[in-house]
């Protein structure tokens, strides 16, 4: 009789086998792949959004059920909306950008002009008249990197479709699924399969491995004809994988420790390598790592339903997804000494007791107490018997929690001195680039008057300073994840060295190369409020907030217009948006 030990060794076996098997195939069809004609990727994206439709209620449902969230209730929402919507507008964005490649005609139809700084911005959003209505008023620009013009601009463009289809040589690439955001990991197979012009596989986490059935649906074209692959293991068959000859790129959301386990591994060894300068995985490596993202606060006239407004949107930035996101919120930047100061954080902790989803990430627990212990003094949010508490406290005089993400509901305020919000602004973009660890993304908040105060130029001119690579104005940076048009990564110039937020990006349908950094700008507050301070939009309560009380059925609604947009879909979402 085999013990328990044989057992598990003669299961890995097996599993391994299974993998092998797996980048045969893949191994076989890469070179098929990279000069697959652009009608035939066009036809699987489209039979993608197909298979996404048919999962996407048990696919939404399903991770609601798993996070500890009642399918049909409002919160519920969050798994629609950062699910098979966020897929669905995946696959539109990159059929748009195919559909144009002759002569890369898709960039022509994007705003372009040269910020106070020199660089080129391109306006990614709003694209279409579809844009203007269902997200009015927010808008998204890219900054180039500098060198990347206007006249140049389609030689820093989908560089991969540059070569000849015969020529073409394809690549396999391990993708490394993320745990907590179920759209993630299918639009990082994309950001290869169609960017990259590699086939993959893909190793789900097992955290989400649930959704393995949904996610072999909603792709089946791509594995159908020999794209993709799709396996789970543990941490042994991540390792077994990215040491695999067949592989030849990786890439991973996750953290810094598993990013560095793999390309210097651990202990002694990393040590050694480290110091020798000589990788134990020397295989192109791109990632995403997450951060400490900052929330600036910038002193201005801000009326008392703008507290209550900018309290909703502090709140969701930190617990959507129970702050198990790589861009929550965990330090929140105040000018000290500012009158309404005190008020806007017991707005924020209000909200926030009314938010009782549970945390689900396994170790959350653990972080959090660790968290408390270098919090310094703290309180503690009561949300419910099922929710933990949200820790609201100080940074604590070791700064341990400046240089550790958390990934579960708790939230740092520190303060600085704010002669005027200029200067003020301009110290707290110096403090979370050199003191808080990341570059993934950030917030600013800020009353339209006080931009005019300060002046748009330079305004826009401090803004270049903040390195990170989503900024969000008036909007959580977790928008630039779910518009898809816009390239999603670390502020770029880290190295596996020191490999910080990751390298490289993600998403980015219209295919832009040297980019610096995405800004998505959001209303100062919602319709018809928003009028009052001169932003003109239709934009309601955002879908994605904590207190959207329709979030379940807008989400539901975007997901089926996003399959089939159409005039008479129009109605059924704005209905809802503006109940919630």
């Amino acid at each position: 009789m085999l013990d328990a030990a044989q057992v598990t060794l003669q299961d890995q076996d097996s599993l391994f086998e299974a993998y092998d098997s797996a980048l045969s195939e893949l191994d076989a069809s890469k070179d098929k792949w990279a000069r697959l004609p652009i009608a035939d990727r066009i036809r699987l994206l489209t039979e993608m959004k197909d298979g996404i439709m048919a999962v996407a209620q048990g696919w939404a449902e399903e991770s609601a059920r798993k996070k500890g969230l009642k399918p049909g209730t409002p919160v519920a929402g969050e798994e629609w909306i950062a699910g098979p919507y966020a897929c669905m507008a995946g696959c539109n964005g990159l059929i748009g950008t195919l559909s144009e490649m002759e002569g890369k005609s898709f960039i022509d139809h994007l705003p372009k002009r040269e910020l106070a700084t020199g660089q080129l911005a391109v306006q990614v959003l709003p694209h279409s008249i579809w844009d203007r209505l269902l997200l009015s008023g927010v808008s998204a620009e890219v900054w180039m990197q500098d060198g990347v013009t206007k006249s140049n601009l389609k030689d820093h463009v989908a560089r991969a479709y540059d070569t000849p289809e015969k020529e073409r040589k394809g690549k396999v690439a391990l993708v490394l699924g993320a745990g907590n955001v179920a759209a993630i990991t299918p639009l990082d197979v994309l950001q290869k399969l169609i960017l990259e012009n590699q086939v993959v596989i893909l190793k789900m986490n097992p955290v989400n491995d649930y959704l393995i059935d949904y996610y072999r649906i909603a792709m089946k074209p791509f594995i159908d004809e020999g794209y993709l692959r799709i396996v789970k293991g543990d941490a042994q068959g991540g390792a077994y994988l990215c040491d695999h000859p067949v592989i030849e790129e990786l890439h991973i959301t996750g953290a810094e420790t598993t990013h560095d386990a793999i390309v210097w591994g651990v202990g002694e060894e990393a040590e050694k390598n480290r110091k020798a300068g000589t990788p134990k995985n020397d295989k192109r490596f791109t990632s995403e790592l997450g951060s400490v993202s900052p929330t600036i606060v910038v002193p201005g006239p801000w009326s008392s339903a703008d507290i209550r407004f900018q309290a909703e949107n502090i709140a969701t930035m930190k617990l959507h997804n129970s702050g198990h996101n790589c861009i929550a919120t965990q330090v929140l930047v105040m000018p000290e000494g500012w009158h309404k100061g005190a008020r806007l954080i017991e707005a924020v902790k209000k909200v926030a007791a009314g938010s009782t989803r549970p945390a689900w990430y396994p170790g959350a627990k653990e972080r959090l107490d660790t968290y408390a212990e270098h919090a310094g003094k703290a309180d503690r949010v009561a949300r419910g018997p099922v929710a933990p508490a949200l820790i609201v406290g100080e940074l604590g005089e070791d700064h341990f929690n400046a240089s550790c993400e958390v990934f579960a509901p708790a939230l740092s305020i520190k303060k600085l001195a704010a002669p005027d919000p200029a200067s003020y602004l301009e110290a707290a973009i110096e403090y979370a680039n050199n003191d808080l660890w990341g570059t993934l993304g950030c917030q600013i908040l800020i009353h339209p008057r006080t931009i005019r105060q300060i002046g748009k130029k330079r305004f826009e001119t401090i803004v270049a300073k903040l390195r990170y690579g989503t900024i969000g104005i008036n909007g959580w940076c977790g928008l630039g994840f779910l518009i898809t048009a816009c390239p999603w990564g670390a502020f770029p110039g880290h190295t596996l060295e020191d490999v910080g937020s990751g390298i490289g990006t993600v998403h980015n349908s219209f295919m832009l190369e040297e980019t610096e950094r995405t800004v998505v700008t959001a209303p100062w507050g919602p319709f018809p409020r928003g009028l009052l301070s001169l932003n003109f939009n239709l934009l309601p309560r955002p879908p994605f907030f904590i207190t959207n009380k329709r979030q379940h059925k807008i989400g539901e609604a975007l997901t089926g217009f996003q399959y089939k947009p159409s005039w008479f879909k129009l109605p059924r979402i704005f209905y809802h948006a503006l109940l919630g």
